[in-house]
């Protein structure tokens, strides 16, 4: 089953919650969601 959540704040790329697994991170605070490919991204830039 794949569910549509939202659109990922760095690249608008539609993030979707794979049966039942978040496929992105989700910031609490802001709350955004961020897909695994710009947390990635941002890690790597980051160092």
């Amino acid at each position: 089953m794949r569910e549509y959540v939202g659109d990922c704040k760095t690249c608008s790329k539609p993030v979707y919650c794979l049966d039942g697994f978040f496929n992105g991170i989700h910031d609490p605070d802001s709350k955004e969601i961020v897909c695994f490919e710009c947390e990635k991204k941002q890690e790597e830039d980051e160092k």
